[in-house]
């Protein structure tokens, strides 16, 4: 009887056990199998795949995450392993990444930098809002509506944010003038400012001009031909058309750019892919620039539109290029902005030159080597010989003036100036590579604009101004404050020649700006030296052209 007593009793707990855990197993099983159906390839497609996968990496990974974080992180690497070129613009850098296109920002007017943990502004931009309430280049920014802004934590963006903003908003700003012993207060009301693609244009002998291009944007062809009208004015017969390290940008601005130069009806681009078809681009009856003989200066950092531009000159035999081997990019990308401001830069077709030839080079071997690429030329010696560059006859086309040129990987130039290596010493390249020369002459300025000022005009400065005894040895001083110490003696000949023009342009830039700059940098540029020197020979390359 006790026996069964026990059974009475254990019996219950046992059963309430097996429930309970039935119940666990059936939740569990559950889970499983809808993980199972989940994942059945007759219950969702491979469609669904990457939102199923998020969802269960939100459900049941073993910590908190950002959904939108792994999203983002998600598409930007799907992209990227598409081909290098392929992105994602967080909703966040949308505006930052995309203003240089545009042309312009929004934002107050000027140019700074931080020095000594303190805003100085290098130039107020011409007509800008900050130039019309009074800044003046030399102020100190130390207050932006009340909060003070210097110190060792300040950095670009953090001002940058602070100043840039939409159009016709306020912000007040505290200056510290060295003239002035009180702070100066500011309210400066928030305007479009221009991205100048035109850096520097100037007549560089009595019948050519110089015009250094940086991006294409937008403006960037309407600035072009302010340019060129007014170098006509001057005398401008040749032109050197530098688009040296420009990465490219909008591809309807280097189109409309070769339109002046070649005669209607002639191939300046096509583009053509997988759900793309072909779209030729052709010169229209523009020509402004027909009797205007022209050089493209390119080296491996110009990109895309400046490959697009330089392509179509060479392909129609209407001018010369100079330099090095340009950078490669022969991908076309279209956007996508969705609602949240986030977007997609997708390539979608390839783009090719008048004669057929794809300039893109490969990226089958990942992203890290198709960045590395440009690093192997110094290896193999290519940016120093143009022998050391070596195309298979696939990649061989011809113009219809007979001319050979290459596809497979960037403009090869039809003048080859390498890297100079006989006047840079090492000493030279470090002081170069480490701003010494850019920092001195921004602090020279710093110190002695009201002097500057009163002795030169912008203008003429290039050629007025001298570097003196007592200049470089303020120069020698501050390299030594630098950490290059005995400067004085182990700088001599070629290389002391490239580093006083170098703290001249410096100077230069820094109190008159980037044409005063570029005049002063081009008199020991060899490719310019180059340049000039088959434009004033009138070497038959230069005259092939149809008028």
């Amino acid at each position: 009887m006790s026996k069964n007593k026990s059974i009475y009793i254990v019996l219950p707990i046992i059963v309430a056990t097996f429930m309970i855990a039935g119940v666990y197993v059936g939740r569990e099983l559950g889970r499983q199998q809808g993980r199972a159906m989940l994942f059945q390839h007759n219950k969702f497609t491979e469609n669904d795949k990457l939102y199923q996968v998020l969802s269960f990496i939100k459900s049941d990974y073993v910590d908190t995450v950002q959904e939108s974080m792994i999203l983002e992180e998600t598409i930007q690497e799907l992209l990227q392993n598409l081909d290098p070129h392929s992105y994602y613009i967080p909703g966040s850098k949308f505006k930052e990444m995309n203003d240089p296109l545009e042309g312009n920002f929004e934002g107050i007017g000027v140019e700074f930098r931080i020095v000594d943990d303190t805003v100085v502004i290098i130039q107020p931009l011409g007509g800008g809002p900050s130039e019309k309430v009074g800044i003046m280049a030399g102020d100190r920014i130390v207050l932006v509506d009340g909060e003070d802004i210097t110190g060792p934590k300040i950095g670009n963006q953090d001002v940058i944010k602070r100043l840039k903003g939409p159009k016709g908003t306020k912000v007040k700003v505290g200056v510290a003038r060295k003239s002035e012993k009180d702070l100066l207060d500011f309210t400066i009301i928030r305007d479009e400012i221009p991205f100048n693609s035109v850096e520097a244009a100037y007549m560089i002998d009595d019948n050519t001009a110089y015009i250094k291009v940086i991006r294409f944007a937008k403006t960037t062809y309407d600035e072009f031909m302010k340019a060129t009208k007014q170098l006509r004015a001057q005398g401008m017969e040749d032109m050197i058309l530098d688009l040296r390290n420009n990465t490219g940008g909008l591809m309807k601005a280097s189109i409309d750019m070769a339109d002046e130069f070649l005669p209607k009806g002639k191939l300046i681009v096509y583009t053509e892919g997988k759900s793309r078809e072909r779209v030729d681009y052709y010169a229209t009856s523009r020509r402004s620039l027909k009797d205007i003989e022209v050089a493209i200066l390119i080296n491996e950092g110009s990109a895309s539109a400046s490959e697009i531009l330089a392509g179509a000159i060479q392909d129609n035999d209407r001018g010369l290029i100079v330099g090095r081997r340009s950078f490669g990019k022969g991908l076309v990308q279209e956007s996508v902005q969705w609602p949240d401001g986030s977007a997609i830069r997708l390539t979608t077709a390839r783009y090719y030159t008048p004669t057929g030839r794809s300039i893109q080079k490969p990226y089958d071997e990942g992203l890290d080597k198709y960045n590395e690429e440009a690093y192997q030329r110094y290896l193999n010696g290519e940016m120093y010989s143009k022998d050391s560059i070596d195309f298979p006859d696939s990649l061989k086309f011809m113009t219809e003036g007979g001319k050979v040129v290459y596809g497979g990987g960037g403009i090869t130039p039809d003048l080859f100036v390498g890297v100079d290596t006989n006047d840079y010493t090492d000493l030279f390249r470090r002081l170069n590579y480490q701003g010494i020369f850019y920092q001195f002459g921004f602090d020279y300025v710093d110190k002695h604009r009201e002097e500057l000022a009163k002795s030169y005009e912008e203008d003429d400065f290039s050629e007025s101004f001298r570097i003196d005894a007592n200049l470089m040895q303020e120069f020698f001083q501050y390299a030594d404050e630098k950490g290059f110490e005995g400067l004085k003696e182990g700088l001599s000949g070629r290389a002391l020649e490239l580093s006083q023009n170098r703290i001249k342009s410096s100077i230069a830039r820094n109190f008159a700006g980037d044409n005063a700059f570029y005049k002063i940098l081009n008199k020991e540029d060899r490719m310019i030296e180059a340049t000039l020197e088959k434009l004033n020979t009138k070497n038959p390359l230069m005259t092939q052209r149809v008028l």
